[in-house]
């Protein structure tokens, strides 16, 4: 069987699509018909050889695709796809048959490529870590990217009164049309006059460096900061005496660390909340595949709003 598959052939070069041979998928394996495919960042860093790099090359990347497999409308996610074997940025893909999670009607196929690591880590950051109600007052750094844009969805159909932070104005009626309450457009040293009345009960944050000590200050005593990223820094300075005088709680999620079962578990739990669209995965493009070098560079020039997909047919 032929297909097309986006091929990383040297870290740090542009990706190859090629035509190739897919093989006969073993026993416990099947064929995948990709539909889309998810981009994250951690793809572009494993095609720069800053993740994983010790695994093979060449191979094809993606880690997360939606698809047709026997005739049932399935997403597939880890199991070593595009690190450890072949991934799915492919027209098809062999893929393990425990890897497969139905998607249930009402969910669109662009929708379901993005929970793999972006749907997934909002849904448990909102439900598990941070446990949001519909009292709480829900501020989200970074609300117009892949995960945050999930975030304000999320909180904003449990009930939550939900303020999307972004660092470009341009961007407010965007998160305001994804069910943000409030949009403040205002760096790390602006967070704390932006938000003198919108004082939050949860942060949630995606971008770390000079934001998280500002999320300490800003929030309301015995609240509670769910930091998942730190896109604008890896290193920052925390209020420590406003930190513990105020009670407030901080948790990390790590979906690295997280088993395939449990990952699994959890898409299983957030999709029937798409299909009912308590949660939405906006997609900024789908781009096709023969064009993955094009997503690569928006992801680097951080000109994406919510979740990019590869169209795995174009």
């Amino acid at each position: 069987m032929r297909v097309t598959a986006a091929r990383l052939v040297q870290h740090g070069q542009p990706l190859q699509v090629e035509e190739l041979e897919l093989g006969e998928p073993g026993e416990q394996e099947v064929i995948l018909d990709v539909a889309y495919s998810g981009v994250n960042p951690v793809d572009m860093y494993g095609a720069m050889g800053l993740v994983a790099p010790d695994a093979p090359v060449p191979r094809t990347l993606g880690t997360e695709a939606a698809g047709i497999v026997e005739g049932r409308r399935v997403m597939v996610r880890g199991y070593g796809l595009g690190t450890i074997r072949d991934g799915l940025w492919a027209s098809a893909a062999i893929v393990p048959r425990g890897a497969l999670i139905d998607v249930p009607d009402g969910v669109d196929l662009r929708a379901a490529a993005a929970m793999g690591i972006a749907g997934v880590t909002a849904w448990r950051t909102v439900t598990e870590l941070a446990q949001v109600s519909a009292d709480d007052t829900v501020l989200v750094l970074g609300a117009k990217g892949g995960v945050g844009s999930i975030v304000v969805s999320l909180a904003h159909g449990i009930g939550a009164t939900v303020v999307g932070q972004t660092g470009e104005a341009e961007n407010g009626d965007w998160i305001k049309a994804h069910g943000a309450d409030y949009v403040v457009a205002a760096d790390a040293g602006g967070l704390v006059d932006a938000l003198a009345d919108l004082r939050p009960t949860v942060v949630f944050d995606a971008l770390g460096g000079e934001f998280t000590g500002a999320a300490v200050e800003v929030l309301q005593p015995y609240g509670r900061l769910v930091l998942y990223g730190a896109s604008a820094g890896p290193e920052g300075m925390v209020p420590l005496r406003t930190l513990y005088r105020k009670g407030i709680t901080i948790r990390s999620y790590g979906g690295l660390m997280a088993s395939d079962e449990d990952l699994a578990a959890a898409i299983r739990q957030a999709l029937p909340a798409v299909a009912a669209g308590r949660m939405t995965v906006p997609i900024d493009s789908a781009i096709p595949l023969k064009q993955v070098n094009d997503a690569f560079e928006r992801i680097r020039k951080r000109n994406v709003r919510g979740k990019l997909v590869l169209d795995a047919q174009g």
